[in-house]
């Protein structure tokens, strides 16, 4: 009797284990999230400035198909990027205060116009009004001759600070961040 109810249990507990296992996960996103920081170095735990955002892809569509000129955009996928600034900074010529900001952009054909916006956790660009703005400058836009497939934002060093850029397809963006 006792091996009956142990085999019994087992067979319960096997259904359960079962049941946890067959767990469905989400797949890979089609746009994964990403971050960038200054200074990338790990090993430095006094970080300047971090941003998160999500890559989309061209996948043959053109940039201008998916961020249109003239319009506001959230500057990758999914979500607005949240850009942290762990001090005071100085972002294209105006001084904005230590925390963290939504990033939008209007991207244009010589220049983009970089918002740092009061927003936070926005899907997309949908619901940007202009009165959250808490900082709006002019980028150029420039060109490079090698294409990149994914929306990539990266830190440039530069005497007093950094540059963040911007590039997607042969388009690239600098805006700089002075400490």
């Amino acid at each position: 009797m006792k091996k009956v109810f142990t085999l019994a249990l087992m067979a319960v507990a096997m259904v359960f284990v079962t049941e946890t296992s067959a767990q469905e996960f989400s797949g890979l996103d089609k746009s994964p999230m990403d971050a960038a920081s200054y200074p990338s170095d790990y090993k430095v735990s006094d970080k300047a400035v971090r941003i998160i955002y999500s890559r989309p892809q061209l996948k043959g569509r053109s940039l201008a198909e998916l961020a249109k000129p003239g319009e506001v955009w959230r500057t990758g996928a999914n979500e607005a990027p949240e850009i942290t600034f762990y001090k005071d900074v100085n972002f294209g010529g105006q001084d904005v205060k230590a925390g963290t900001y939504a990033l939008l952009t209007i991207p244009g054909e010589k220049e983009w116009t970089v918002i740092l916006h009061d927003n936070l956790n926005q899907w997309g660009s949908y619901f940007y009004k202009e009165g959250g703005d808490v900082a709006r400058v002019s980028a150029a836009a420039s060109s490079d001759e090698k294409s990149l497939e994914a929306f990539s934002i990266a830190f440039k060093e530069v005497e007093g600070g950094v540059h963040m850029v911007m590039g997607w397809d042969t388009t690239r963006v600098a805006v700089p961040i002075m400490m």
